[in-house]
């Protein structure tokens, strides 16, 4: 399967520190290879989470001023050379690791001229998609899931009649996400019956993460999709055409001892610092 990061969002919210580095380069706490505590940018610990789920092919929508994603995604064995000259062998070992899977994988950059909202990101991967099913993710986001596991579950919620599987969790204010109507719980998953992006009085507490497996089909309805919720391509509302024409959408739920991170405003920045810093104490997490 295809992995589709989108990256190109200009993080107004964290300003000042995102005018020049990326949102999606702010770092969280991890253990590295070594067991020993590091600071890693959060959008390296999701390629890495997708690597060891097994994805090898990566698109990455990026916009204008995303230079230094592109560049911490370019291996640079001069500098580890230069580290290991110096007898720093014990700090490269993990780069030594990123950059390998680096260049076991095919990555294409594709860029977001302008910022027209998710669905419009995701659209621009139609190319690199072709005609197979395909992952999702927002590069502002991280599961924290022992083994994968979420990644698994949504993979197994998947068959050839299913057009769409969202991750799930349950949220005190769903406002500002998209939320989802769902069925009964059977198996880790659930039926969707609608979404809705960021609704004023929300019609559940299933907030729609930023994690998806698609049918390729979701692209003919993004191109001819209306813009929404401030003017943008919302994949939200994608998602509900999907369910209006009859195509089956799945749930998973994020269970309770799933931690998600997420860095797109100074509050949830600070609780996902806190968060990981915890988690990687508490249980050596990598």
């Amino acid at each position: 399967m295809k992995a589709v990061i989108t990256a190109a969002g200009l993080g107004t919210r964290l300003l000042p520190i995102s005018k020049e580095l990326p949102k999606e380069m702010l770092p969280i706490y991890l253990r590295d290879s070594s067991g020993t505590l590091v600071l890693k940018p959060l959008l390296q610990a999701l390629f890495e989470q997708l690597y060891g789920f097994g994805i090898r092919e990566f698109c990455f929508i990026v916009g204008r001023g995303k230079r230094a994603v592109e560049d911490h995604f370019t291996p640079d064995w001069d500098y580890v050379a230069k580290l290991s000259i110096r007898g720093k062998e014990n700090l490269i070992s993990d780069l030594i690791s990123f950059y390998r899977m680096i260049e076991n994988s095919t990555i294409v950059w594709v860029n977001q001229p302008e910022p027209k909202g998710f669905g419009h990101a995701v659209l621009m991967a139609r190319s690199f998609v072709g005609n197979e099913f395909f992952i999702v993710c927002a590069g502002d986001t991280f599961i924290i899931s022992k083994n994968n596991d979420f990644l698994k579950r949504m993979y197994n919620a998947f068959s050839q009649n299913v057009s769409s599987i969202l991750l799930l969790q349950r949220v005190e204010n769903p406002r500002q996400y998209g939320v989802a109507v769902v069925g009964q719980e059977v198996d880790d998953k659930v039926n969707i019956l609608s979404v809705i992006e960021k609704p004023k009085i929300p019609p559940s507490n299933f907030a729609i993460m930023p994690f998806y497996i698609f049918n390729p089909k979701i692209f003919s309805i993004l191109e001819h999709l209306e813009p929404g919720v401030n003017g943008e391509i919302q994949l939200t509302d994608a998602i509900q055409k999907l369910i209006d024409y009859g195509h089956k959408v799945i749930g998973v739920p994020l269970k309770i001892d799933e931690l998600r991170l997420d860095i797109g405003t100074p509050e949830t920045y600070g609780e996902a610092i806190q968060l990981s810093f915890r988690y990687s104490n508490e249980t050596g997490y990598y």
